[in-house]
């Protein structure tokens, strides 16, 4: 960090342009950038002045003058405790895989989005998660129906549920929860179920976009509509057409293009921008924020007629650590995910890892969930993964828990409520079939089989406890 307070990032990229644009982007969060053309100069900047009080480092993956992880592994060498985040156009696990075992902290894809890039030089000088890649649902297929969906809590299954529910339907769905709780991989299970599922799902995040390009991208111009505007372009809802649209972090579509979203939602017609006339499509739309986007109505950011268009059918899916009893079975379901990229291999993970994974809050969710068994399995060299594999969780200390949830076997069931006295027996035999049908994704024989009755009892009591065997 410099004397002023600013803090100081080396750009290693031979791009005029795009130590421009990530010089400005860094500015935003009070960071200044010192640049190096290639491996020679970044070394040589490492014993300068500003080399000394550098708080991190980019590197561009293209680096004209040979092997990028070699720069990386010279440069973790020289300089070990500073963090390395590698920028690349392709965003493949076989490049993070690399980057990683050279010694990178994180890794970011191009086209750059402004909040990710500062959001990963802020974590990875703080160190509140150290180590965490770019999120996995961005490079590992993560399409799962319904009953493919790990989880067993009540809430979760409640809110799966209702998702369920509203695949069928063709109304609009909104999804609501804090980041990186799986809001995408719920809305890609509703277009898989729906009857639109044969056609196109195309995902739009309003947050990485520029607020003066999101109606051009979602509704199509003309040529000469504006300048810049040198020929004709077709729109995402136009490609969707007969399809579904996901419009993630909705809650930052400016309100120019949420008065056009409206006229789209109820009238079932695009208007390109500077087009005379409109073009019919048969969209589903499924918007979900990590924002409550009531309380953006009220603060005047959102349109309160849209709120309610978009709010048909509301699924809010709860952050990871209210249902920490899924935790050991969402770790199993995640590492057999990764053991399927290139690079890397099946591995277990220990009683003490799990124990350390569910005492944790895990404010990123899932996603951070997900990044960090990423970074424990690529350099795990036993059979499987310890306490000793996830240094970062272990060194940002354990949540104190209460006696209330009792586990087993990588599920939970809380047996006490919020006063100390224990909960039903009803609701406490509700929740243990909740967990075996999610444990068993669904498949209702094998439900009734491991908790000893027959499929005619277990549906029974799916009647009488009031349980949708979707949940």
């Amino acid at each position: 960090m410099t004397r002023n307070g600013q803090r100081l990032v080396l750009l290693i990229d031979d791009e005029p342009a795009q130590r421009r644009l990530v010089a400005t982007l860094a500015s935003r969060g009070g960071w200044r950038t010192v640049f190096a053309t290639d491996s020679e100069m970044a070394i040589a900047t490492l014993g300068t002045q500003d080399g000394m009080q550098l708080d991190a480092i980019l590197l561009d993956h293209s680096a004209p003058d040979g092997d990028a992880t070699a720069l990386i592994a010279e440069l973790r060498d020289r300089r070990p405790a500073l963090p390395i985040l590698m920028l690349t156009a392709n965003g493949s696990v076989a490049h993070a895989v690399a980057a990683m075992r050279a010694g990178a902290t994180d890794f970011l894809v191009k086209p750059l989005a402004p909040d990710r890039v500062l959001a990963a030089l802020e974590a990875a000088v703080a160190g509140t998660a150290a180590g965490e890649l770019r999120p996995l649902t961005e490079k590992i297929p993560a399409l799962l129906a319904f009953d493919e969906i790990v989880g067993s809590s009540p809430d979760f299954r409640a809110a799966l549920a209702i998702a369920a529910k509203a695949a069928r339907a063709r109304v609009a769905v909104l999804v609501e929860g804090e980041s990186g709780v799986g809001k995408a991989v719920v809305a890609e299970a509703i277009h898989a179920a729906s009857p639109r599922a044969k056609k196109p799902m195309i995902t739009i995040n309003c947050a990485a976009m520029p607020a003066n390009l999101i109606e051009s991208e979602l509704f199509g111009h003309e040529m000469g509509a504006f300048t810049g505007a040198f020929e004709r372009k077709i729109g995402r809802f136009h490609d969707a057409d007969g399809g579904t649209v996901f419009l993630d972090e909705i809650g930052d579509m400016p309100l120019e293009a949420q008065a056009k979203l409206l006229h789209l939602l109820h009238t079932g017609e695009v208007q390109p921008i500077g087009g005379r006339q409109s073009r019919e499509v048969d969209v589903r739309v499924i918007a979900a924020t990590n924002q409550r986007l009531l309380d953006e109505v009220e603060a005047g950011r959102f349109r309160e007629d849209l709120y309610y268009r978009l709010n048909a059918v509301q699924v809010t899916i709860p952050p990871l650590r209210e249902r920490t009893g899924d935790i050991p079975a969402l770790a199993r379901h995640l590492l057999a995910r990764i053991a399927e990229q290139p690079g890397l291999r099946p591995l277990g993970i220990t009683d003490a890892a799990l124990t350390l994974l569910v005492h944790y809050d895990w404010p990123g969710n899932v996603r951070q969930l997900q990044n960090a068994l990423f970074r424990a399995a690529v350099l795990c060299e036993g059979a499987a993964l310890t306490e000793e594999d996830f240094p970062q969780i272990a060194a940002l200390g354990n949540r104190q828990r209460g006696p209330a949830t009792v586990a087993a076997g990588g599920g939970g069931v809380t047996l006490f409520r919020p006063d100390g006295n224990l909960r039903a027996l009803d609701e406490i035999e509700a929740d243990v079939i909740r967990l075996a049908i999610g444990h068993y994704r669904g498949r209702m024989t094998e439900v009734a089989r491991r908790l000893g009755i027959g499929r005619s009892t277990l549906y029974r009591k799916l009647s009488d406890l009031g349980i949708d065997n979707a949940a």
